[in-house]
């Protein structure tokens, strides 16, 4: 069940409001990283977070607690306490000795009274609270020590806040600044509120923080920090980029569109600073009509009449003829008069994607990479080329498909380290078979040679033998593969995201088996040559 605290409107919320789409920028880059959703909100609300665009950074709920803390220890490091109780000990030690005078003239030097006040006065305990205590119930004679014991008593509570606060830590007071009693009450108020403000930001809970009063404390950023950290979730709701599942928050359709056109923007960001890298085919697919684009007829060309742009080109020629008179009917059309719909060639593909999540993929930041490459072509190819099918599939000790919500939170997998490219080919063949198509195409992006395989239906796992070593039945099984792959007219084509001469090795291998293409690239360059690589293959215009 959802709670809701609400406080007296101060304006804050107004100047300080937490923009939904660069915090899902953020939320974006993490997953990029390779955590979790949950992951990713914790770690923007404990380490902070840059906003881009402001030139601003969210500071995190560990760095506002750290600086609570060492707001806490310049007052120890400031004050000393020696004094602190100093002004209303005095006070007491005057007024009774107002009182006892007062008695003596009264009631002379042995009475009754007398013996009992002075059983107060000088009672065991020489505890300031409890002095004043002992004369709670007192009926004092002098009408001016009255009045200033009870001002004392009024005070009684904060006094013995202080003497706890003095006798817990008093000691860490080491500084050079004597402090009275009212400096010292300050002190210990402040110094709790610090404290109460660290703990609740250690623990997670921002709604029992005040932000004016994180604005006294640390000043303006830290407060608007502490709202964006405290509204985070919340922003990301209202946006519709957020809702609660039942494992917990999980991102809507349309914040996974918003990160697949981030994705886009990405890797086209990085095309364009590169070279074209165009490959060129000689197949065309169905031709699709583009409805605002004609041309006059041209022998050979298909006979795709656009009727109502003809008939005005007939009309328009008849006015021409006969100026000032009615077009004779029936309007003549001659061959000139023919306009034709242009039209794009298009060609169907079935694109498997196999993505290495083994850990190696952790390092360097390839993982980032690969995944922001494949859910920049997940969106291109969902809104640009919806006739298309295209899938992803992680491979590691084993391989999964992912689907385009999983896609997001997707990871290296630390718990089974190897790479078994030999599965990841027989899930992409499956899935091809199920969608067939004229072009199907795998893409392969990986860091290392296989280490994992099927024999006989029995997974194995095998480590490189040595330093710089292969995997010798492990590349085996995964090289038959491909050599079925092959047969089925699939393309392969290799991404390696590392040089090592044993990777290099056994991808020529695959390369020569399956006359596809091999690219070895950096974590930067990786976009832009996965992209251009399938667009090229996508699309060709006919011209005429």
């Amino acid at each position: 069940m959802k709670r809701f605290l609400y406080s007296r409107w101060d304006g804050t919320h107004e100047r300080y409001s937490l923009d939904a789409n660069r915090a899902l920028d953020v939320v974006s880059d993490l997953l990029m990283e390779g955590l979790t959703l949950q992951e990713a909100l914790e770690y923007m609300r404990s380490q902070g977070f840059e906003l881009g665009g402001l030139d601003m950074r969210v500071m995190g709920a560990d760095e506002l607690a750290r600086e609570l803390r060492q707001e806490t220890q310049a007052l120890y490091d400031r004050y000393r306490m020696d004094q602190a109780q100093e002004d209303p000990r005095r006070r007491l030690d005057d007024l009774l000795g107002r009182e006892e005078q007062t008695l003596r003239e009264s009631q002379g030097y042995e009475s009754a009274r007398m013996n009992d006040f002075l059983d107060r006065r000088h009672g065991p305990s020489q505890s300031l609270a409890d002095r004043i205590e002992r004369f709670r119930d007192y009926d004092f004679e002098n009408p001016a020590a009255a009045e200033e014991f009870a001002a004392l008593l009024s005070e009684l509570d904060r006094m013995q806040k202080l003497e706890s606060f003095l006798k817990e830590r008093g000691s860490r007071f080491r500084g050079n600044q004597s402090a009275d009693y009212d400096t010292a009450q300050e002190i210990r108020e402040r110094i709790e509120a610090l404290e109460s403000a660290a703990e609740a930001l250690e623990s997670g809970d921002f709604s029992g923080i005040d932000p004016q009063q994180l604005k006294a404390m640390l000043g303006s950023d830290a407060a608007q920090s502490l709202i964006f950290l405290r509204d985070l979730n919340a922003s990301l709701e209202r946006s519709g980029y957020l809702r609660e599942g039942q494992g917990g928050p999980e991102l809507t359709p349309r914040a996974i569109r918003r990160l697949g056109s981030q994705a886009v923007a990405s890797v086209y960001g990085a095309l364009r600073k590169g070279r074209e890298g165009q490959h060129e085919t000689d197949a065309r697919g169905v031709a699709l009509p583009q409805p605002d684009a004609t041309k006059p007829y041209a022998f050979g060309d298909p006979f795709d009449v656009d009727v109502v742009r003809t008939l005005l080109g007939a009309v328009r020629r008849g006015a021409a003829a006969h100026p000032g008179e009615a077009v004779p009917l029936p309007v003549p059309i001659g061959l000139d008069d023919f306009e034709i719909r242009e039209s794009d060639y298009t060609t169907q593909t079935t694109t498997v994607l196999l993505l290495d999540m083994s850990w190696s993929m952790s390092w360097g930041g390839r993982f980032a990479a690969a995944k922001r490459v494949a859910m920049a072509l997940d969106h291109i190819i969902r809104s640009r080329f919806p006739r298309d099918h295209f899938f992803v599939v992680g491979f590691y000790t084993r391989a999964v498909e992912l689907s385009t919500r999983s896609l997001p939170e997707a990871t290296w997998n630390m718990g089974d380290p190897f790479t078994n490219l030999q599965e990841g080919l027989m899930v992409a063949q499956r899935l091809i078979a199920k969608y067939p198509s004229p072009n199907p195409q795998i893409l392969v992006v990986t860091d290392g040679q296989p280490t994992a395989y099927f024999a006989d239906r029995e997974l194995h796992v095998e480590w490189p033998m040595g330093f710089g070593g292969v995997s010798p039945r492990a590349a085996a099984a995964t090289l038959r593969e491909v050599r079925r792959v092959t047969r089925r007219g699939i393309t392969i084509n290799t991404f390696m995201l590392d040089d090592a001469p044993e990777l290099i090795e056994f991808v020529g291998q695959m390369t020569r088996i399956n006359r596809g293409r091999a690219f070895y690239s950096n974590p930067s360059q990786l976009g832009s040559y996965l992209m251009v690589d399938y667009l090229s293959r996508k699309r060709r215009t006919q011209l005429r």
